[in-house]
């Protein structure tokens, strides 16, 4: 066998050992593991099959490799084109109507392969097909391949001049280097093989060379820049995503990873030399030397601040913290957040706060105020405004809400109704002035002498109503004559007038031996009835000579 017959088979060989060392360099077999392996698998089709033309003597097994090699070379610009479409993530040509004007003429080309209508797309030469004549379906599937080529070099041109990053633009040049290098070897061997076929002996191995050099550009730029290696392709992804800088020194503070979104405030490359001060505006010099202070004297501790950077007009939360393995740092990182808008937010929320709390103090003021006049209007309803005492209105919900008490009727009550003797005349003689300050002097004297228990009200004009609960009359008596004595001993000195002016009262007492209304009477008839019946007492206190103590029971 010719040394030229083993050039394919070399060439088959080497792809083989890229296969392997492909399979074995990778960790976990993703779906774009099998996507390529499958496509670097059909490329080493091509080369056998040029091989195995030539050491089989049987037409029809020569017929069987030269249709398998062009259906596979049609299937191989297919393939290359969608794993063009994955690399360079133009996920955009992957839709119905291209698949479709894809793989239907590669379809149906290699239908015609197979066919083989009349010879149209290969004839023997000298009853075998080492040496063959090319039919207008092998133009056609030429035609298709260069197509094919075509459609990866717009895809890659889209990519390249679209806003991807610098690795997957290297990884599209490998590509494009790729292609290019099958187009050549195969446009070489299509010219000198099949155009100058009646001027040149066959020269094998040109396609297969081309398909080697092709898959050589991707395993290189499958080593060199990862292209399997999915945890670190996300890892890098998801950085450069991030809204925040990203910085990872190591223990050197050299420059270890800088991610795209810190790159273009602060320009460093990988092995720089980091000088966290210089990236510190001059603003707050206290806060920054405290937090320059923990950065370089305790690397072991987390490091953070909050500066205005004025040129950005920016605030800046800075975050660095240790990267321990071990127990050891062996570097750190750092990350740079810009917080402006949750600055400003929290500043409006500061300041609705504290309008928040103006207006709460000032209607908690208001509320306070309101609380005061609804003590006072309060006051003012149950008391007389003269006196300060309770007035006729509030004593009577007072008795009616000790008939409405669950209490024993039996236990005995006193009213004691008090009138001023002679008042007319201090009005007369004095004034009405004067009569006021003797009413309220006169009120004094009787709160000094009641106890606790005991409701004072003002009746009428000079008249009083006291209302003594859970008291004998024996006891009431008592307390009516401490009364009648007090206010006949009181001395009341008026401006303006040289003498003091001395009173004297009446007293009309009704001791109530059951304080209870009897159906079909109702409250306030039973409660006038007893005020009529301490005013009957009162009268006749007043016809015995004033100044006396009249009492009745009931």
């Amino acid at each position: 066998m010719a040394l030229e017959s083993w050039i394919d088979l070399m060439m088959c060989f080497v792809l083989f050992l890229l296969f392997i060392y492909i399979f074995t360099s990778v960790g976990t077999i993703t779906n774009l593991h099998k996507v390529y392996l499958g496509f670097h698998f059909s490329m080493m089709i091509w080369p056998y099959c040029q091989f195995a033309i030539r050491t089989v003597d049987d037409p029809i097994y020569q017929l069987f490799y030269v249709k398998l090699a062009f259906i596979d070379a049609s299937l191989l610009t297919t393939g290359w084109i969608f794993f063009t479409i994955l690399l360079s993530g133009q996920s955009q040509f992957l839709n119905r109507k291209i698949l479709i004007a894809l793989l239907v003429p590669a379809f149906l080309s290699s239908l015609g392969v197979v066919l083989n209508p009349n010879g149209w797309f290969v004839l023997p030469v000298n009853g075998g097909y080492v040496e063959r004549i090319y039919g207008p379906i092998f133009w056609i599937n030429m035609s298709i391949v260069i197509l094919h080529a075509i459609v990866s070099l717009y895809i890659i041109y889209v990519a390249l001049v679209s806003d991807q990053a610098p690795r997957i633009k290297n990884q599209i040049m490998y590509m494009l280097k790729g292609i290019l290098a099958v187009c050549v070897f195969l446009m070489i061997d299509v010219f000198l093989n099949v155009v100058l076929d009646d001027y040149l002996p066959v020269i094998p191995g040109f396609t297969s060379l081309g398909i080697v050099v092709s898959a050589t550009f991707f395993v290189i730029t499958i080593h060199q820049d990862k292209v399997f290696d999915i945890v670190t392709i996300a890892h890098q992804d998801i950085i450069n995503t991030m809204e925040y800088g990203i910085l990872v020194l190591d223990d050197q503070e050299q420059v270890v990873e800088i991610n795209q979104a810190l790159l273009p405030q602060i320009r460093l490359n990988p092995g720089q030399r980091f000088d966290m001060a210089r990236h510190l505006p001059g603003g707050n010099i206290v806060k920054t030397e405290q937090f320059l202070q923990t950065y370089r004297d305790h690397p072991l501790e987390v490091a953070e601040t909050e500066l205005m950077y004025p040129a950005l007009q920016m605030y800046i939360s800075i975050h660095a913290a240790p990267i321990m393995v071990s127990g050891v740092r062996v570097g750190r990182i750092v990350t740079f957040q810009n917080i402006t808008e949750l600055r400003r937010l929290i500043d409006e929320t500061n300041q609705q706060n504290t309008i928040l709390q103006e207006r709460n103090s000032a209607l908690i003021k208001v509320q306070e105020e309101l609380f005061q006049t609804n003590a006072k209007l309060r006051k003012m309803a149950i008391t007389d405004s003269l006196t300060g005492c309770y007035n006729r209105h509030y004593l009577m919900q007072q008795l009616e809400n000790e008939l409405m008490k669950d209490r024993d009727p039996r236990v005995p009550s006193t009213i004691i109704l008090i009138d001023i003797d002679y008042f007319k005349m201090v009005n007369d003689r004095y004034g009405h002035l004067a009569g006021d300050e003797v009413i309220c002097s006169t009120v004094e004297v009787l709160q000094r002498n009641l106890r606790h228990s005991d409701i004072l009200s003002r009746y009428g004009g000079e008249e009083f109503l006291i209302y003594l609960p859970d008291t004998e009359e024996d006891e009431a008596y008592v307390l009516a004559e401490q009364l009648k004595s007090s206010i006949e001993s009181n001395q009341i000195r008026i401006d303006h007038i040289d003498e003091p002016i001395s009173i004297t009262i009446s007293i009309g007492m009704l001791s109530i031996g059951e304080f209870k209304v009897t159906p079909p009477m109702s409250t306030t008839t039973y409660l006038n009835d007893l005020f009529r019946s301490a005013d009957k007492a009162l009268y006749a206190a007043k016809h015995q000579g004033r100044n006396q103590i009249v009492s009745v029971k009931r």
